[in-house]
């Protein structure tokens, strides 16, 4: 019998991924080839995606532990120490002697775009614990993942959670094919327009496109699907359907973890048992408060600060 305490406990998330320094430089524009630009301020901001993940879902209120890897230098240890003041356990995380911390440089345009380039260091050399995982997901909501690791860990984690009934929630970015043997672990996946039309191998322009696509990729395994839209929404599909939910309107200031901060708040959702409708309302409401703000983690809103936010418009079924 559940008690209303047992109600009432946080969901427990397992992250596996990435964390990385990012170097922001805000730029008016973004440099061409060959070209040379002012930058009016630079930020050393905690980041990668495994991290802003984690930290999504920690703010969003759950229960969160990291598996990743970092380096044995004062980057690695600020990491680890944003870590510790969400609340997130990451003993899971190792310290590597022999290479550095993983480095995002972030340029940020006045409109809010961004380009990034990644140095993956630790990230590159991360061997996934097993046992450590496995208990880890004893009773987890969701394992959450990106592709900043070594495939062959996604993989394996992948294939832990799944013998263990843990829903895989996968974000495939950088985007690149997904082996034959994870598509049927993944439960739910999570990809932009880009990533949607490199995986269905066809043009997404709009959420009919992201429609189309979507089902095409709920084919190859994942029971449900959501292509992000950017400011204008995203697309949820599964047996029931297709549905567009528009975007809020918002100034962007910085786009840098938007789409973590969108997939928390999907995973959180989606492990408290709310239906994918509501989940990705949640996500685009998380994800509009934290492009309002400058930065990868600092922007990533808590479990209020989204409850109190404008509900985005209502969806329709495509």
């Amino acid at each position: 019998m559940t008690t209303a305490t047992e109600n009432t406990r946080p969901p427990r998330i397992a992250v596996v991924g990435s964390l990385n320094m990012d170097l922001v430089l805000q730029v008016q524009h973004a440099p061409g080839p060959g070209e040379t630009v002012l930058a009016d301020a630079l930020h050393l901001v905690p980041g990668g995606k495994g991290g802003n993940q984690a930290v999504a879902c920690a703010r969003q209120g759950a229960q969160v532990f990291l598996f990743g890897r970092v380096g044995d230098d004062a980057y690695g240890r600020t990491l680890r120490a944003g870590l510790d003041a969400d609340g997130i356990d990451h003993s899971g995380v190792q310290t590597d002697p022999a290479v550095t911390t993983g480095v995002a440089a972030i340029t940020v345009e006045a409109t809010g775009q961004n380009r990034i380039v990644v140095v993956p260091g630790a990230n590159g050399r991360f061997v996934l614990d097993a046992n450590a995982l496995h208990a880890t997901l004893q009773g987890a909501g969701g394992l959450v993942m990106q592709f900043e690791t070594p495939m062959p860990q996604v993989l394996a984690a992948a294939a832990q959670a799944r013998s263990a009934g843990c829903p895989v929630l996968l974000n495939p970015s950088p985007i690149q094919p997904l082996p034959a043997a994870l598509w049927p672990l993944v439960d739910i996946l999570v990809v932009n327009e880009v990533e949607a039309a490199a995986l269905a191998n066809q043009n997404v322009a709009s959420p009919a496109d992201a429609a189309q696509a979507a089902q095409a990729l709920r084919t190859k395994g994942p029971a449900q699907v959501v292509v992000t839209l950017g400011a204008a929404g995203a697309v949820a599909a599964d047996a029931a359907g297709c549905r567009y939910h528009p975007g809020l309107v918002v100034q962007a200031v910085d786009t840098t973890a938007a789409g973590d901060t969108f997939l928390g708040a999907l995973a959180v959702a989606l492990a408290r048992g709310e239906a994918l409708d509501a989940a990705v309302r949640d996500g685009i409401r998380a994800s509009a408060l934290c492009v309002i703000q400058p930065g990868a983690q600092p922007s990533i809103p808590t479990r209020p600060a989204v409850a109190h936010s404008p509900q985005p418009p209502a969806w329709t079924a495509l």
